[in-house]
């Protein structure tokens, strides 16, 4: 794998950038493989990556009916925190926040990762009290979180409005200041480009059409570009992942859901932080290019398109400018969804199934992008061994028949 530094971009700047490896191939399908990821998102690719780090398998592809990250990865806002309820969550996702700190180096790629601090605001009494439990459960599992009041919230992110005669007037907000944001497409290529040099096959515009079964077991794949023969099949399909389970006649308590956002017009930095509003619905930040990257909750109706109703951005931007009131004089540029998939208790599935080989990962909601390494990690050593790992463990599938949910919907903030 050709390395990224400054010698070597001088080099080529030199050379009119003439000398630049492909960061990974496109080859065509083998006949088998020790496993086979259904999905070429962030999730997908980061399981390969630490199947064949972690776990010495070269022999895997990641097949994507598109282009790699050009689901769910390539469609979301980017934020990165850990401050959720419940100890298990709390757990893969500061596992992931972790991971984040150090993944540019690792993969020795500029995923742009910017710590800037993410903020959840309070706007009455009732939730302000869930919040402060927020923080203290948060503190004692390890993430950093802190209790904001008004004049400390306007302290952090001088922009917003805490004037007491709001309609939802800002009556405090935690403070995670590990959380930020970061670049997804970088994640995704920087991804793809180090599993491939470990030998995954990466074979994209790949569409699976069955999973092929022998004595209760899987044993391959059909797709538009042949049959593949596998013993393991992991599925990270995001809003798709009850079509691939159907394929083996595997219903899964999955809903999947339209999400949108929208940016605006780049303008000079205004907003420091992330800020995220459960009450008026609405979450933004700025990119480095200077647009405001905004975000609402999800679209009521099931659905497996990638765009939205117009009453979602109507309600959100009224919501924004509340808090922001100098956004009421930019434009929008231009507007995208994808498709969440959403479990009852908005925590993830990361399981077995009952077909031996035919592994699932999905039902992340909104909390997808910010568990992505985490969320690999776990993954990769679920496929390896057949055995979830502690922090996989509270999310199979069977705690949908035990009672045991990690209800997680006040945490995912404006998702649910």
């Amino acid at each position: 794998m050709q390395r990224y530094n400054i010698v070597s971009l001088v080099r080529e700047g030199l050379r009119g950038h003439t000398g630049w490896q492909p960061a990974w191939r496109f080859p065509d399908p083998k006949p088998s493989y020790d496993a086979v990821i259904i999905g070429g998102g962030g999730h997908g690719l980061a399981t390969a990556y630490y199947l064949a780090k972690l776990h010495g398998m070269s022999s895997i592809a990641v097949i994507e009916k598109g282009w790699i990250g050009g689901g769910n990865s390539g469609r979301n806002t980017t934020i990165i925190r850990s401050n959720y309820l419940n100890d298990e969550s709390a757990a893969i996702y500061q596992h992931a926040l972790d991971l984040w700190v150090g993944l540019g180096r690792e993969l020795d790629y500029n995923i742009m990762m910017s710590h800037r601090g993410v903020l959840n605001l309070a706007h009455d009494e009732g939730e302000a009290r869930q919040l402060r439990r927020r923080v203290e459960a948060n503190r004692l599992n390890g993430v950093d979180a802190e209790w904001l009041e008004p004049q400390d919230v306007k302290a952090f992110c001088p922009p917003i409005s805490i004037a007491p005669t709001l309609r939802y007037p800002v009556i405090g907000a935690t403070l995670q200041r590990s959380g930020g944001v970061n670049r997804h497409d970088a994640v995704v290529w920087g991804f793809a480009r180090a599993a491939d040099a470990m030998g995954v096959d990466i074979i994209q515009q790949c569409e699976v059409t069955a999973i092929l079964t022998e004595n209760g077991a899987v044993s391959g794949v059909e797709t538009t570009r042949g049959t593949i023969r596998t013993p393991r099949v992991a599925s990270v399909a995001a809003g798709h992942t009850s079509v691939i389970a159907a394929m083996l006649g595997i219903r899964l308590p999955i809903e999947s859901h339209p999400l949108q956002a929208l940016v605006s017009e780049p303008v000079k930095p205004v907003i420091p932080c992330v800020v995220m509003s459960n009450a008026v619905h609405v979450y933004v930040s700025q990119s480095d290019k200077g647009e405001l990257v905004i975000g609402a909750g999800i679209d009521p109706y099931l659905s497996y398109t990638q765009r939205g109703s117009f009453d979602i951005i109507e309600h959100q931007m009224a919501a924004l400018i509340e808090l922001f009131p100098f956004v009421s004089r930019l434009r929008m540029m231009r507007q995208w969804g994808g498709i969440v998939d959403v479990c009852p208790d908005a925590s993830p599935i990361i399981s077995r199934t009952r077909v031996k080989g035919f592994y699932v990962n999905a039902g992340w909601g909104t909390g997808g992008w910010k568990a992505t390494p985490a969320s690999g990690h776990a993954f990769a050593d679920l496929v390896a061994r057949d055995e979830p790992n502690r922090i996989a463990a509270p999310f199979a599938l069977e705690r949908f028949e035990s009672g045991a949910l990690v209800a997680e919907h006040g945490a995912a903030a404006v998702a649910h």
